[in-house]
Parts: structure tokens; C-alpha cells; sequence
């Protein structure tokens, strides 16, 4: 398999990891629909490398209905995030090892030549 069908993937989980936090992030914060289930959840857990995200990951079904359909929410936006913004990830941000909110960071660099729906999901994102 070449390393580019390898690094797409691994690409986008990175992004969609980083975009996923946006929720947790609000619970961290203490507002959002959140903010309880992730005190209750994951209060213990140090934040960074997306611990947080993955312990409330696994209390999915422990989740207030309100917490579990923001995160479907948040999920289905790093699918369109994912799928908007491949082509542009593909041809910026080839050579970048994923890992760390690099590819995010990538593509964040090249926001003025990404093609327009890309560019639009970034745009999106930084008024939340």
C-alpha cells in the first residue's frame, strides 16, 4: 500500500480528533451540554493527547442525551470536515507526519489556497 493511501487516513483521524474536542472542550470549561458528564467522567483524567476526548469516548452510553448528541453532532461535522477537506490534505500536507494537530496545523497554513468547502469548515469552525 503506498504511503500516501496510508497517510490520508491517519491524516484525518488527527483532524477529526482535534475537531472532536470541541465539545469536551465546553465541558471542560463548564458550560456546553457537556460540561456535567465530563466532570463526573472524567474529572481525573489530565487533559492533552486527547485523553479526555477518549475517556468520554468510553462512557459513551453513560452519557446525558444531551452530551451524546452533541458528540454525534461533533462526529458527523469530522466527517464533513474529512471528506470536504481530503484533496487539500493530500496536496498541502503530504510530506507532514501526523501526530500532534500537525496536519490541522497544515492545513490551517495553506487556509487561503484551499479549495473554497475546505477553507468554508475552517472558517465554521473558528466561530464556535
Amino acid at each position: 500500500m503506498p504511503f500516501r493511501n496510508v497517510l490520508t487516513p491517519a491524516a484525518f483521524a488527527l483532524l477529526a480528533a482535534g475537531l472532536a474536542t470541541g465539545a469536551v472542550a465546553q465541558g471542560r470549561k463548564g458550560d456546553g451540554p457537556c460540561a456535567a458528564d465530563a466532570k463526573k467522567f472524567c474529572g481525573g483524567v489530565q487533559p492533552g493527547q486527547g485523553r479526555i476526548v477518549k475517556c468520554m469516548k468510553s462512557h459513551e452510553a453513560e452519557l446525558s442525551p444531551a452530551c451524546q448528541s452533541d458528540m454525534k453532532a461533533a462526529k458527523e461535522r469530522r466527517e464533513q470536515v474529512k471528506e470536504e477537506c481530503k484533496a487539500d490534505a493530500q496536496k498541502f500536507c503530504q510530506g507532514i507526519r501526523p501526530g500532534g494537530g500537525r496536519i490541522l496545523a497544515c492545513l490551517k497554513s495553506h487556509q487561503a489556497d484551499l479549495a473554497p468547502a475546505c477553507a468554508a469548515e475552517f472558517t465554521r469552525g473558528g466561530k464556535r
